[in-house]
């Protein structure tokens, strides 16, 4: 992999936090945001690129190797100090037009300017009001690639009534022969101000007429009382819908190219490129992933939830380089990600990907673009184990190097049962005696899957001793390996006159992955229908 030469502008890109677009609402929010300024825009607020410390704050149950003993947040630093500012995506300017309250809430203003004087803008004026219940369609963005549209579900009182969502499965885009072709896509911030928005991507083949049907003549709203004598009561709501849209101009103004680029990773995860679909809104690529027999053998249940695909994108027209690493916290995400699990049977079969990028951070009309894969996140267990003779450590630390994990210990020391009562017929310490183990390490394994983490402790008789690697601090190094420079060990009830020789057993549920090589020009274009 041979990324754009210029290192400056690759580090402010890979560490610099990515926070979308927001509306209006959020700038008392966005404004407590350490390290983060803003520049004010006529209808949204963008996070300008600052050259300065990001922190990442998480906590976690079982956070190995961060916690403070009994439990607390934990923070790693790093520092980028470019000299120039990082590159912008080039698009041209977009229309001063107003935009609909609602459009505006969910980050949509930069797509309604992009779509409505395309004619790509549809207000299917759709009020369904039954037993004091009130659900609106206000605004629907439609492209080749995705149906966007903003909901509204107000209760007789006048407050939000949330009755249905999109996952349900009670919303339908289908042909007119009733078969579907569009899927949902699954989102968090569903809610904003008592709208909702609801995101559908539409299938590889469409048709040029598709119906929008919602089948909600069976909803239940309960009204709570006050009082003895007034209990709660249940309505059924009927709030079914119907209504088509034209998707001619939608299929006209893109450009979708197949794709037929494949590869294995060297533990056989393969991955192919299946398409690419350019629209006015944003530029879409599909991938199809599966697992070789020897893989699928070696992850855990659940695999194709857990997958994370990352990768970056190089513009050398543009010098833009952009990073996309999955779900992570501060890690730049597609716009909108789709995982079509529908060909996923029991423990065989693959599934399908869908990134979609905003064009606020890949140019709409780039031409050259290159996708560079990075890496995988996969559930694959994997251990380290440690050998101790606590005798040697005084003499010299103990250190062990392995594909995951280089911890080395210095030190030890045992406090023992304070109270005669503690001690067993033998004269055995009981649970209060403590082993403490002090040294470093440096793990490789990506700190958003510490929770993934268990450790344990073995003596020379094969009890085991559960325990939590603590720590004051961990940071992350030029490698983006954990480091942990204050790495203490304590086991609770461990008896030292079963002798002094242990093991240490460090065991990962889910893997990073960056042993691939995978580059792919995707296609270019002659010209873009929209400008024309």
């Amino acid at each position: 992999m041979k990324p754009i030469p210029n290192e400056e502008e690759r580090l402010l890109e890979q560490h610099l936090f990515r926070e979308e677009p927001d509306a209006d609402f959020t700038l008392e929010v966005m404004q407590k945001l350490e390290d983060v300024s803003m520049v004010s825009g006529e209808d949204e607020l963008q996070p300008t690129k600052a050259s300065k410390k990001i922190w990442f704050r998480r906590t976690g149950m079982a956070a190995a190797v961060i916690l403070l003993l009994g439990g607390a947040w934990f923070a790693w630093e790093q520092n980028v100090m470019p000299t120039k500012p990082g590159v912008s995506a080039v698009n041209p300017p977009l229309p001063n037009i107003p935009v609909p309250e609602s459009l505006r809430y969910f980050n949509l203003t930069d797509d309604y300017k992009r779509l409505q004087p395309l004619g790509l803008y549809v207000n299917p004026q759709i009020e369904i009001e039954n037993e004091g219940y009130t659900l609106n369609i206000h605004h629907m963005l439609v492209d080749r690639s995705q149906i966007v549209m903003t909901i509204e579900q107000i209760a007789p009182d006048g407050t939000n009534a949330y009755l249905v969502t999109p996952y349900s499965g009670n919303i339908h885009i289908t042909d007119e022969n009733g078969h579907q072709v569009a899927t949902i896509v699954k989102e968090t911030n569903l809610y904003r101000a008592g709208f909702q928005r609801w995101v559908f991507q539409l299938n590889d083949d469409i048709p040029d007429q598709v119906v929008v049907r919602g089948e909600l003549g069976h909803l239940t709203a309960e009204e709570y009382t006050i009082g003895v004598n007034k209990p709660s009561e249940k309505k059924t709501i009927d709030w079914s819908f119907q209504f088509n849209l034209d998707m001619t101009k939608a299929k006209a103004l893109s450009i979708q190219t197949p794709l037929k680029d494949t590869y294995t990773t060297p533990e056989g995860l393969q991955i192919g490129l299946t398409q690419m679909i350019r629209t006015p809104n944003g530029i879409r690529l599909d991938l199809d992933v599966s697992l070789s027999d020897e893989l699928q053998a070696k992850v855990e249940a659940g695999w194709d939830e857990e997958l994370e695909i990352l990768y970056h994108l190089e513009i050398p027209d543009t010098k833009e380089y952009r990073i996309f690493n999955g779900s992570r916290s501060g890690a730049r995400q597609a716009k909108f990600r789709v995982k079509d699990l529908s060909q996923l049977s029991g423990t065989e079969g693959h599934i399908q990907l869908s990134e979609v990028w905003d064009p606020a951070y890949v140019t709409l009309d780039a031409k050259h673009i290159r996708f560079v894969l990075d890496g995988y996140t996969l559930p694959v267990k994997q251990e380290t184990l440690m050998e101790i003779d606590l005798n040697q450590i005084d003499s010299k630390p103990v250190k062990i190097q392995k594909s995951n994990a280089e911890i080395k210990i210095d030190s030890y020391s045992f406090i023992p049962a304070q109270n005669s009562s503690n001690l067993n017929q033998n004269g055995r310490h009981e649970a209060s005696s403590l082993l403490v183990l002090e040294g470093s390490a440096i793990l490789k394994n990506d700190a958003e899957y510490y929770e993934e983490e268990h450790w344990i402790l073995t003596d020379a008789e094969g009890d085991i001793y559960p325990f939590e690697p603590s720590g004051s601090e961990i940071r992350m190094n030029e490698k983006g390996q954990a480091v942990m420079d204050e790495l203490k060990i304590s086991v609770q009830g461990f008896d030292l006159t079963k002798g002094t020789k242990l093991t240490i057993k460090r065991m990962i549920n889910k893997q990073d992955f960056d042993d691939v090589d995978w580059t792919v020009d995707l296609p270019s274009y002659r010209s873009l229908p929209w400008q024309q």
